[in-house]
């Protein structure tokens, strides 16, 4: 299908996700959009030019194609551009016939001033903007997302080599909706733990000086971390969807819209408030001031399921019941599997393997010191001796009696002997 045909009806989308686009939290997303693009097969591209530099980028296209197909049930192409230097012209045109002919386009993960410095001066920002201006969808998330306004923050350069904070220009894709802004995912990122990483790692401290440098007239938007903000060109509305919300946010004030609300594009800066100013009351908005609360961050799905297994196992274990312990086990190694291609750069996977295999190895433990109560195992036993003590001190044979006691006693078994009848428990040294 070519780029003009079966357009007439086609919906005019552009998707920006501040992070998540091929995990769990964004199937549905990319689901309900793909159905939106007319009969199937719906055609759609994988941009890889944000993570082209990277060595393991074929790693991520191929995770990133399981993933649309597997788990999202429609299939995505490559569409390859990874080095403007190395890409043949044979590379190049086939990239731009494959972004022409698709009514889906997609790029991830990567390096927001890479992907730019790649696409400057070619023909790729205009098949784009022609997809949002003919019919088509256009779902860029987390670095992709970045190059998406009038200006683009380097964030690798800011946050890891430690350059002073700066724009760059975008692709000013925005544009089409009638914002001016820059976007700005992972805008609840709590990563840093000690230190401020919101705003797509850049704290308040940075984003202030980044504010100040931003051209007249330009604002943020900004994207929470497994969120989808929707635009419908046609209808002149935003919906957003996922765990967090979106921010219009100007000069410190902010106007905040939670998931599950769809707002007309022209009220996004109707609503800006600033520290200490009473927030509007605006059905489905809440705003938040520049030292307001986020919503919580910091932990992601992935690993909220895996801490909430965690706590099952470390339950279902001390009471030894093996049979919760293993569901709970089962249960972490499918959420592993089922996030397996996310394609964020994080250490999450990492920290749930070693949670996985710390169960595991209790797991060893108890089955070599037995699941049962050990009180269970042996009470029968031990009451029989007992029962047997009190027979032989009644036909008087008090050694024999005092021998049955001993041997239980060395068995590690404690016997309590009282005007009404004799007792018994497990010695602490024999493992409770």
């Amino acid at each position: 299908m070519n780029a003009s045909a079966g357009t007439a009806q086609m919906a005019r989308v552009l998707c920006i996700m501040g992070s998540g686009e091929t995990t769990p939290t964004m199937v549905s997303v990319h689901a309900d959009l793909l159905s939106r693009l007319g009969p199937r097969p719906v055609p759609a591209v994988l941009l890889d030019t944000p993570f082209g530099f990277q060595e393991n980028a074929a790693d991520i296209s191929d995770r990133t194609v399981a993933y649309f197909r597997d788990r999202v049930g429609f299939p995505i192409i490559v569409a390859s551009f990874r080095n403007r230097e190395q890409a043949t012209a044979l590379e190049y045109e086939t990239m731009l016939a494959r972004i022409a002919e698709a009514r889906y386009v997609f790029a991830g993960p990567g390096s927001p001033s890479y992907a730019l410095r790649q696409w400057r001066d070619t023909a790729v920002p205009d098949l784009l903007a022609a997809k949002l201006r003919d019919g088509g969808c256009v779902t860029f998330a987390s670095a992709a997302a970045v190059g998406l306004g009038v200006c683009s923050l380097p964030v690798y350069e800011v946050y890891k080599v430690g350059e002073a904070p700066r724009w760059l220009d975008g692709l000013d894709l925005l544009g089409v909706t009638g914002l001016r802004a820059a976007v700005v995912p992972h805008y609840n990122n709590a990563e840093g733990g000690t230190h401020d990483t919101r705003y797509c790692y850049m704290g308040e401290r940075r984003l202030r000086i980044l504010e100040e440098l931003l051209p007249e007239g330009v604002d943020i938007l900004g994207v929470d971390e497994h969120t989808a903000a929707i635009f419908d060109i046609e209808l002149g509305t935003v919906s957003i969807r996922g765990r967090g919300g979106l921010t219009w946010r100007r000069k410190g004030a902010s106007q905040r819209f939670e998931s599950g609300t769809t707002v007309p594009v022209s009220e996004l800066a109707t609503g800006l408030v600033s520290s200490g100013e009473a927030a509007p009351t605006s059905s489905g908005t809440r705003a938040m001031g520049d030292d307001g609360e986020l919503p919580a961050a910091g932990v992601s799905p992935f690993l909220e399921e895996v801490t909430r297994q965690s706590a099952a196992a470390d339950s279902a274990l001390a009471s030894r019941d093996v049979d919760g312990t293993v569901g709970a086990v089962l249960a972490i190694d499918s959420q592993i599997h089922e996030w397996a291609a996310d394609t964020l750069d994080s250490d999450e996977q990492d920290r749930a393997r070693e949670t996985l295999r710390r169960y595991v190895v209790r797991l060893g433990d108890l089955a070599r010191n037995g699941a049962a109560d050990p009180r269970d195992l042996v009470g029968p036993v031990v009451d029989r001796i007992l029962d047997l003590r009190v027979e032989m001190r009644g036909a008087g044979e008090y050694a024999l009696a005092d021998k049955l006691r001993d041997a239980l006693v060395d068995a590690g078994v404690e016997v309590h002997d009282t005007p009404a009848g004799s007792t018994w428990d497990l010695a602490a040294a024999s493992g409770d």
